[in-house]
């Protein structure tokens, strides 16, 4: 208690930087634009599933209007608006909802949309060849759900090398990934299916993958590595929802030991902290810039 008392006294003088490419994505930044551009005129908007998986987000938006509903409360949902996020619906969501005389404001993010394209153009063709669309992904994210929905569930999901033991690499397969995933580890899925391939002597020309990962998302994982070596300390901002905020912090703590992932100012802990030393705030890209600022106000006062 007395070294923290002494450091109160003293100050810890703390060099803090805010992490110039953290914070929301493209894509959500359009759909929260969107969001709070129509709540502006109206009390409420039905967004199918959370915005972005940040809680004090989701509390800011709900104190504008904002209701989050599941599919039940869409089946039951007459003649109303229906919010579709950044991460994008599979085509039975629409049907459904237009069935029940329910309007559309459609936010997915136009790299899913154009990713939903690819793998739907993709699956007529590799059908025809009994041939399987494998997409790397975390199963039962709403992206990835999205993107199963565009084949009528025939496409099969891995999460990690190991999950290549499902696949059939006898016969035609085309590989895609989820937006928001790491490149180095899509590109070492992609170099472990084409070394079995080659292994096992079969048609290498049957393989084909798909460079789908959003680009602005994938500068990050790079960016963020520079950004934790240069820093005695990481305080990494992210819901505990976030698979992209899980994955990023795991950059954070691989290349920098001191790393430590927060949702708020009640979760910071004084004693990571020596006098003078330098800290990086950064987080997922469901991490609001207001919420990284609010963090660096705090420490700058410590």
């Amino acid at each position: 208690m007395d070294r923290e008392n002494n450091k109160r006294e003293m100050g810890l003088n703390l060099d803090i930087e805010i992490d110039s490419n953290s914070g929301f994505c493209y894509g959500v930044i359009r759909a929260i634009k969107h969001a709070e551009r129509f709540l502006v005129t109206n009390n409420k908007l039905h967004s199918l599933g959370e915005i972005v998986h940040n809680n004090r987000e989701i509390e800011r938006l709900g104190k504008k209007g904002m209701d989050i509903i599941d599919y039940n409360s869409l089946s039951n949902l007459k003649n109303d608006i229906v919010f579709i996020r950044a991460h994008g619906e599979p085509p039975q969501t629409y049907i459904l909802a237009k069935n029940n005389g329910n309007k559309i404001i459609d936010c997915t993010c136009p790299v899913v949309l154009k990713l939903q394209q690819k793998i739907r153009e993709c699956y007529n063709e590799i059908k025809n060849i009994d041939g399987s669309i494998i997409i790397f992904g975390k199963k039962g994210h709403a992206e990835v759900n999205g993107l199963i929905g565009q084949v009528d569930g025939k496409a099969i999901v891995i999460e990690n090398i190991k999950d290549i033991d499902l696949l059939d690499i006898s016969r035609p397969i085309a590989l895609f990934s989820q937006t928001t995933k790491d490149i180095e580890e899509y590109n070492r899925i992609i170099k472990e299916i084409t070394q079995r391939i080659d292994k096992k002597g079969f048609d290498p020309n049957n393989f084909k993958f798909h460079n789908t990962i959003c680009k602005q998302v994938s500068s990050r994982y790079s960016n963020l590595k520079n950004f934790a070596l240069s820093k005695d300390s990481i305080i990494f901002v992210s819901g505990k929802e976030s698979s992209n905020g899980k994955a990023l912090f795991e950059i954070c703590k691989q290349n920098n030991q001191n790393s430590y992932k927060v949702e708020a100012i009640d979760d910071i802990d004084i004693e990571w902290f020596r006098p003078k030393s330098s800290v990086g705030i950064c987080g997922a890209t469901s991490t609001p810039n207001w919420q990284l600022q609010e963090i660096s106000n705090f420490l700058s006062k410590l």
